[in-house]
C-alpha cells in the first residue's frame, strides 16, 4: 500500500467518527467489492459415510446405557435414602430429570443439527 492511500483512509476514517451524521452512500464498499462466500451443501468423504453410521450409532448405543444406568442409580439412592437419610434420597430424585434430559437430547441430536443445515 502506498503511503497516501494511507493518509486518505486515515482522514477519512477520522472524519467518519467525528461525525458519522455525514455519511453518504458512496462511503461504504461498493458492490464490487462484496465478496460472495461459498456455502455448498454437506457431504461425507467417500468411504466414510458408512464408518461414520457406525460410529454414531456406538455412540446412540452409549448413550442409552447410560441413560438406563443413570436410572438405576436415581432409583438405588431413593430406595436407599428412604430411612434417615432424606438427602440422599432427594438427590436420586433430583437427578432423574437430568438423566431424562440427557436421553431426550441424545434422542432429537440429529433432528437439531438437521435444522441447522438445512
Amino acid at each position: 500500500m502506498s503511503l497516501t492511500f494511507l493518509v486518505l483512509r486515515a482522514a477519512q476514517a477520522g472524519r467518519l467518527m467525528a461525525e458519522p451524521w455525514q455519511l453518504r452512500p458512496h462511503d461504504g464498499p461498493t458492490p464490487t467489492q462484496s465478496v460472495q462466500v461459498p456455502n455448498p451443501p454437506p457431504a461425507p468423504p467417500p468411504g466414510l459415510d458408512a464408518k461414520m453410521n457406525t460410529l454414531l450409532s456406538w455412540g446412540k448405543w452409549g448413550v442409552l446405557i447410560c441413560g438406563v444406568v443413570g436410572l438405576f442409580i436415581c432409583a438405588g439412592q431413593m430406595a436407599i435414602g428412604r430411612k434417615n437419610r432424606s438427602t440422599f434420597a432427594a438427590d436420586g430424585a433430583t437427578g432423574i430429570p437430568w438423566v431424562l434430559g440427557g436421553l431426550s437430547l441424545a434422542a432429537t441430536a440429529a433432528s437439531i443439527v438437521g435444522v441447522f443445515f438445512e
